[in-house]
């Protein structure tokens, strides 16, 4: 039997966190599960506070809450991995505070995992609407769903909804998240990298379905070309940290230079409200990202929380 533990990092919530918390009572799996929690807010806590709550009321699995007092995700996320990695287990689970998983979640990980060998998995996400967005911003990142085909893939980025071996923490050098990345995000970019670097193998499994909620402040266009600027910005950060070799740079530098040439003849050629367009104007913003990141310039969208 699988020893898994279910990591959430929180902030200011608590509402999507005591909806997450009892998806997880409901879960479908024959693998021992324990939830660690932690809360990012040392002042309001709220987080913290639904735990206590939960498990006082007799709570289905061991749930550990805790303070992280460090503001920023890449912070929380390491005083997650230093807490899980003081409990036996195989596989460390991470979720957002803002998803909710399908009873089947984990038990879907666990068998394409082992069917697969691979050491970090994704799974789908499925968006659910405060608001229904603008059409024109229904296929964009963070408002579309991500769905895939299940098997090996050579990369994955985010850490929306993921399972990974605990030997993948245990040998990375510390901290697994670079704190450079507190505010702006990227920092899981960053630590699936080191994985490859290191070799590890990665899968994507479609039957591991969450939900994410999307408040009506982020399901609009504006904040979706926000978010190609920022997912620019800190791609560009990770590729310069990592050093990739003088062939590598150029590529870059040239898929930079035709999209700053081609999207605006796109932008005129389909219409600016059409489809197309949008997708045009996405890509000039990441790569408007990309430039500002080789200026050092920095965005932090994780400065303010969408959401309760």
């Amino acid at each position: 039997m699988s020893e898994v533990v279910i990591a959430i990092p929180t902030f200011r919530r608590p509402q999507s966190l005591e909806r997450l918390l009892i998806a997880i009572e409901k879960l479908e799996t024959k693998a021992s599960v324990l939830v660690v929690v932690a809360d990012n807010d040392a002042d309001k806590h709220e987080g913290f506070d639904v735990c206590e709550a939960m498990r006082a009321s007799g709570y289905r699995w061991p749930l550990d809450a805790f303070i992280a007092p460090e503001r920023g995700i890449a912070q929380v996320r390491n005083a997650l991995v230093e807490r899980v990695l003081r409990s036996p287990c195989d596989f460390v689970a991470m979720l957002d505070d803002d998803e909710w998983p399908d009873p089947g979640w984990l038990q879907a990980f666990l068998d394409v995992q082992r069917a697969t060998g691979a050491d970090a998995l994704h799974g789908a996400i499925l968006r659910e609407f405060e608001r229904m967005p603008d059409s024109r911003a229904l296929d964009c990142e963070g408002i579309a769903p991500m769905r895939g085909t299940t098997g090996r893939v050579a990369m994955i980025e985010g850490s929306g909804n993921i399972i990974v071996s605990r030997a993948c923490f245990e040998g990375l050098a510390k901290p697994c998240f670079d704190p450079a990345f507190a505010l702006s995000g990227g920092e899981d970019r960053d630590f699936f990298e080191r994985l490859r670097r290191q070799g590890r193998r990665f899968a994507w499994c479609d039957e591991a379905v969450v939900h994410a909620w999307v408040p009506a402040s982020r399901a609009n266009l504006k904040w979706a070309l926000s978010r190609a600027y920022r997912v620019g910005n800190s791609d560009m950060r990770v590729f310069l940290k990592h050093k990739a070799s003088l062939a590598i740079r150029l590529r870059e530098m040239a898929k930079i230079a035709g999209v700053l040439v081609l999207c605006p003849f796109q932008l005129v050629a389909f219409g600016v409200v059409s489809h197309r367009a949008v997708a045009a104007l996405r890509k000039l913003c990441r790569a408007a990202g990309k430039l500002a990141a080789i200026r050092g310039r920095y965005y932090d969208e994780y400065a303010v929380t969408h959401g309760a």
